[in-house]
């Protein structure tokens, strides 16, 4: 029999495995975030134009965007090396894309010009270019020095307050319209029936009347509005730029249609961080547009945050009442193990089938018999009955919930049993003793449950694409309007954002930025629902010391 060396004896060579999973783990996780934040935090950078002019005679102008190495074949199998630039050209609406590669052979001359701007807009993506002439009304001002700038901005300030104010207008001639639309639709379903009951018809001459008299009341408030949008917009449409491109083509830019207009080739580091920080806050704070590959995603991250709290609310309270059942009720034997075996189960199961199990057990059956009996008036058109951050919500937390009963059971055993007993022992009721003793001291177990739940459900896409999740939501599910918390509204998700953004935009090269972007966003949320969840159990941990979480 060979001895054991030394080395084997004392363990070294596993120490050494172990150290190098560790290691390797680590360099993965610092890779894939050190990815994540370089070419996400870097989306926001105003970076300098270029203005290439090519041996042909083309010209562009826009942002160099990437550098690669091409490898190419003669004729004679002589292999030829050349490197190729990448530029971000915009003008999409003039050009048909936002970007192309161009050989640096093909390249005659590069250069940076002070004068070149960059205009970011609703449509269409970025233009780059140079002012021509600004127009506001019948006027026409030729753009010449840094006074002329000032007269940009301000045109631009005046377009931008006229476009918030157009929308504005518009939100309050649909608030007044509501009711006058709720009582067309009645009408209207009424009017769809054959064969009308005396009632029926007495009830549709009612709402005719209460029409008319619903109209007579709201138009003159709808005339004024009306023509006080149309007077704004007019204004609007009469304050324009005439820019320029790099090939001298001519463009007409509405500055309502602006975002932000910047010269990056004339701003200091000082300067360009300003717009950094703009960019920026516009992305947390602002809607998406052009696709979801620009403007912001608040709407996404707050239809994350609320459900993850829907579902956290839901999932807690079943996650520990059956736990305590299954540790401090009932009698232990062959079912409850084949229960505890199944619940370990559901943990592995296809987050898709669950996603199945939400659309036709929450949205079909549940939501459509809460239709049937109290919005049967809106149907055939489903209130409950179709995907809504409610059904969402719900399915995630039966989707986490066996991560939050293993947890809370794991807690609940690490209580010390002479703690129970003793508590018995002085007369205490069993509830009595669960509610004062188990759960105080396992509460650290629960809390590592929900960590659990939260970073799996922040996560997860394939259920909620098919119980509620949207691309883009008109509105979201909490607002000043009551019932105030709307649960049966879509949503959106950063998660679905990102699977949106990344596989399904027509824009892909565009997309990459807002895709890394949104997923260090994901994980910054995460990881904030996750720290303060590890804040109130350490808390409990210092409190009741007897826990082993």
């Amino acid at each position: 029999m060979k001895k054991m060396s030394y080395f084997k004896k004392k363990g070294d060579s596993y120490i050494i495995f172990t150290a190098t999973g560790l290691i390797l783990s680590l360099a993965m996780v610092v890779l894939i975030m050190t990815i994540i934040l370089v070419k996400g935090l870097g989306f926001f950078w105003p970076s300098d134009l270029v203005q290439v002019k090519l041996q042909d005679g083309k010209a562009y102008l826009g942002e160099q965007w990437a550098e690669s190495t091409k490898h190419e074949f003669d004729t004679d199998g002589n292999r030829i090396t050349h490197e190729e630039i990448q530029f971000k050209i915009g003008n999409r609406d003039l050009y048909g894309l936002d970007f192309i590669w161009l050989s640096r052979n093909e390249i005659e001359k590069m250069e940076k010009p002070k004068n070149a701007f960059s205009f970011e807009r609703l449509g269409y993506g970025n233009f780059y270019g140079f002012i021509k002439s600004l127009n506001i009304g019948d006027k026409q001002f030729n753009y010449l020095d840094e006074q002329s700038n000032n007269a940009v901005e301000a045109a631009h300030d005046k377009a931008v307050k006229n476009r918030h104010e157009i929308k504005e207008l518009e939100n309050d001639i649909n608030k007044l319209n509501t009711p006058l639309v709720n009582l067309q639709r009645e009408i209207s379903l009424l009017q769809l029936k054959e064969n009308k009951t005396p009632e029926e018809q007495n009830e549709l001459e009612k709402l005719q009347k209460e029409e008319q008299a619903v109209t007579d009341k709201i138009n003159p408030e709808y005339q004024k509005l009306s023509k006080k949008l149309e007077s704004i917009y007019l204004e609007n449409q009469n304050i324009f730029l005439n820019l320029l491109t790099a090939d001298n083509r001519e463009k007409k830019l509405l500055l309502a249609d602006v975002v932000r207009i910047y010269r990056p080739n004339d701003f200091n580091v000082l300067e360009k961080s300003w717009i950094y920080v703009k960019k920026f806050y516009e992305f947390v704070a602002d809607e998406p547009r052009e696709s979801n590959t620009e403007g912001g995603v608040f709407p996404a991250i707050f239809g994350t945050v609320m459900m993850v709290l829907l579902m956290s609310i839901a999932v807690v309270p079943f996650g520990i009442l059956a736990a305590i059942y299954l540790n401090e009720y009932a009698k232990q034997g062959a079912i409850i193990r084949m229960i505890r075996l199944s619940v370990n189960n559901l943990a592995g199961v296809p987050s898709i089938v669950y996603g199945i199990f939400g659309l036709g057990f929450f949205v079909y059956a549940l939501g459509g018999t809460i239709d049937q009996l109290f919005f049967s008036s809106t149907l055939p058109e489903p209130t409950f009955g179709t995907g809504g951050i409610l059904w969402a919500s719900l399915t995630l937390a039966l989707l986490t919930l066996p991560v939050v009963i293993v947890a809370t059971e794991e807690g609940i055993l690490a209580v010390p049993r002479a703690n129970k007993e003793g508590a018995l022992a002085l007369g205490s009721t069993r509830w009595q003793m669960v509610r004062k003793i188990v759960l105080p001291n396992a509460m650290p177990g629960i809390l590592t449950g929900l960590i659990l739940a939260i970073s799996r459900g922040a996560g997860e896409v394939a259920p909620l694409m098919i119980t509620g999740v949207v691309k883009l939501a008109p509105s979201l599910p909490l607002d000043a309007s009551f019932p105030f918390l709307h649960l049966d509204r879509k949503f959106m998700h950063l998660g679905f954002h990102i699977y949106d953004v990344g596989f399904q935009s027509p824009n892909v090269e565009a997309a990459k930025p807002m895709v890394y972007t949104t997923a260090l966003l994901l994980i910054v949320i995460v990881v904030l629902l996750n720290i303060l969840a590890i804040y109130i159990r350490n808390r409990l941990r210092k409190k009741y010391k007897t826990s082993v979480f």
